[in-house]
């Protein structure tokens, strides 16, 4: 299992970087380790993506096997365009993978970072 960390405007190019030099020293010395890092160029960008609604959502589906979205629409007691529609938001953020098996979200964690 892996964190998702999440940068917000700043120095998104400098954090990148530090990662980057970060994750080939730690490969150097033979550590294995999955990272997911994600990017949004402002605080408003971000609050697009992560309403209350998605974040239930992504709760949901992290504690439970979820086979389709309709099923997640059902388990919610929500609208199915609705879920759908957030499902696919999710997705295209990288917070969630979709499959022929389902929705998943194979992480434990969001840690957001700021930049003001």
């Amino acid at each position: 299992m892996s964190d998702v960390k999440i940068t917000v405007g700043g120095a998104m190019e400098e954090e990148a970087s530090r990662r980057f030099v970060n994750a080939w020293h730690r490969a150097e010395h033979g550590e294995t380790f999955q990272e997911r890092h994600l990017a949004f160029e402002s605080w408003d960008a971000l609050a697009r993506v992560m309403t209350g609604k998605r974040m239930e959502l992504l709760h949901y589906v992290r504690r439970h096997k979820v086979s389709s979205v309709r099923s997640l629409a059902k388990a919610l007691g929500r609208d199915y365009s609705n879920v759908h529609a957030d499902v696919q938001a999710l997705t295209a953020a990288g917070l969630l993978d979709t499959t022929d098996g389902g929705v998943q979200a194979d992480y434990d964690v969001i840690e957001t970072k700021i930049a003001i």
